[in-house]
């Protein structure tokens, strides 16, 4: 459980903001998240890594000379927004273009691509790497589908070495690249972790048993079985890597790092009753050990569990495995001291402004805010049985997502109704605001919708129905686009789509009778995804045990949509 925290809600910012005043020779506080605070070489590439708090010594503390340039830090097990990303990488940008690299989560795909599109517009040269070394979350055939976990260190680390040494960004993709190649990860869970203020852990192991295949998100593992010795644990792991030697490399006689990761509550000591066999098996397998690190590298808060990475070398990465780094929590070799950099050397923030619109919209806008208050107060009424549905398959914060994000965007839209902005603008302002405070899929998916909406709306002109029409065709369009999810998937879409078309159909209804039809379309629709099996999105490897439940973005959806019938019929 998770003791010392404040307000709960936040419990990130501060741990942020207390890691760089105890390590303010290394680290600088930004917007979204840290960045070295120290002056890199002048034209020399960046790598930003990021991904959800919780996980210390990811992502913040492997910033440092010799490792990343910056982290973007999102909210507890969620990404971080696309805001953010830019954020951080603007700031660490050198002049020789920047490496954004994660875990393969949907919700980082999401909001570090988008980042990586405003940095392009702005003549920042950006290319991404996504991390897939966790072999339980999908087959060698869908090695892209895999997840991200421990063998992050692995890629940010030769990554960041390549940039260190002078390499151009293509260089420096190739060494992620390839580092990523061969990286393999395997783990296990005693316990689910708990959140701060949470009343019970994400999801638990049944006594004397562990969940083979964790998330570091608290998403479930693909069985169980009891516990076995620390040793058995040893076997089982090496084994499982074993099985999966990254091709052209030839195991008699090959050279690895082994990386024991401990996820939060298992401690050093175990970590080393365990390693001890691990180092004793690899050996026996004919292998060449490098340079091993145990401890905690990728945690998830105070879960129970440990994970072991394999990260098979040639000379090159050898050579960037050893590379000096000095980082608060990552440090090999010497570095030789660099120049401190002047926090106001960093280009602060734009104030966003209000562009003018029409009295007839900034009446709209007073409904757009109503109907967003309805929102917020839907999704507060059902945060704890969407949890509850999210956990069946999933890491159960959709709940805590939902109303983490709805409530900053009805704080933006409230600010942006208070200067006089018409429809578009207040819809506009609060999807960026529930994209950047929600992080994850869902708030990117969210400030989608929201933002879709609007530019049909526009700033001009009151509500009608060929309007209506087009912004909820756009949401539509645009989310599965964005997303790259279709309906059948078991996701939000299954619910959006079937109402995008409803609203359509039924437009020469008018308005109020044209969201009323649709909303019933959303109901039925979310109710049928309790027979569908998820194929995208963390759900994906856990298919079988969400069958009979409900998608929770999709329950979601539907309840938002239905509490909106009596706003709707009001500004119509």
């Amino acid at each position: 459980m998770t003791i010392l925290y404040n307000d709960p809600s936040d419990f990130p910012e501060q741990a942020r903001l207390g890691l760089v005043a105890a390590h303010r020779d290394k680290l600088m506080a930004v917007y979204g998240g840290v960045v070295r605070s120290t002056r890199s070489k002048p034209g020399s590439v960046a790598v930003v890594i990021g991904g959800g708090s919780g996980h210390y010594p990811a992502f913040a503390g492997l910033v440092g000379q010799g490792l990343a340039h910056g982290a973007a830090m999102g909210n507890l097990f969620a990404s971080p927004s696309a805001q953010q990303v830019y954020s951080v990488a603007k700031a660490a940008d050198n002049g020789g273009g920047v490496l954004l690299t994660f875990g393969n989560y949907a919700g980082d795909v999401l909001h570090f691509g988008q980042a990586r599109e405003r940095l392009i517009a702005e003549g920042i040269p950006c290319e991404i790497v996504t991390i897939t070394d966790d072999v339980a979350s999908a087959s060698l055939e869908e090695f892209d589908k895999r997840r991200g976990i421990a063998g992050d260190l692995t890629v940010f680390k030769a990554a960041a070495a390549a940039a260190e040494a002078g390499a151009s960004l293509e260089q420096v993709v190739a060494v992620a690249e390839e580092a990523n190649r061969r990286t393999r990860s395997f783990g296990v869970a005693f316990d689910g972790c708990t959140l701060p203020g949470a009343e019970d852990a994400l999801f638990h192991v049944p006594t004397g048993r562990m969940a083979i295949g964790l998330g570091i998100h608290g998403e479930p593992g693909v069985s169980e079985q009891d516990i076995p010795t620390a040793d058995g644990l040893a076997e089982a792991l090496v084994s499982r890597l074993l099985e999966e030697v990254p091709a052209g490399i030839e195991r008699e006689g090959a050279r690895v790092v082994p990386i024991l990761n401990g996820l939060g509550t298992v401690k050093y000591e175990e970590l080393f009753v365990v390693y001890r066999r691990v180092d004793e098996l690899l050996h026996e397998a004919g292998l060449t050990i490098i340079e091993p690190e145990v401890g905690e590298m990728v945690t998830s808060l105070d879960m129970a569990g440990v994970s072991l990475t394999l990260f098979w070398l040639d000379d090159e990465m050898e050579q960037r495995w050893k590379a000096p780094a000095d980082t608060p929590a990552y440090r090999k070799g010497s570095v030789a001291a660099a120049e401190a950099l002047d926090p106001a050397e960093l280009e602060a923030m734009e104030r966003q402004e209000i562009p003018p619109a029409s009295e007839a919209s900034r009446q709209l806008a007073k409904g757009v805010v109503s109907a967003l208050e309805t929102l917020v107060a839907t999704v507060d009424a059902h945060a704890e049985e969407l949890g509850r549905i999210d956990s069946i398959a999933g890491d159960g914060d959709h709940g805590i997502g939902m109303q983490r994000g709805s409530k900053a965007c009805l704080e933006a839209a409230r600010e942006a109704l208070a200067e006089g902005a018409g429809a578009q603008t207040v819809l506009s302002f609060a999807a960026e605001r529930w994209a950047d405070r929600a992080g994850g899929t869902s708030g990117a998916i969210w400030g989608v919708i929201l933002s879709s909406i609007g530019e049909a709306l526009g700033n001009d002109l009151p509500l009608n129905v060929d309007r209506l029409v087009r912004g909820v065709s756009a949401a539509s369009d645009n989310v599965m686009s964005f997303g790259k999810a279709v309906p059948g998937d078991k996701t939000l879409v299954d619910v959006l789509v079937p109402f995008a078309e409803a609203v359509a159909e039924h437009a020469a209804d008018g308005v109020a009778v044209t969201w009323e039809r649709a909303a019933q379309r959303a109901e039925e629709a979310a109710q049928a995804t309790a027979e569908l099996l998820p194929r995208v999105g963390r759900a994906r490897p856990l298919a079988e045990k969400s069958l009979g439940t409900p998608d929770a973005g999709a329950t979601s959806l539907a309840l938002i949509v239905t509490a909106l019938v009596p706003v709707i019929q009001r500004c119509s």
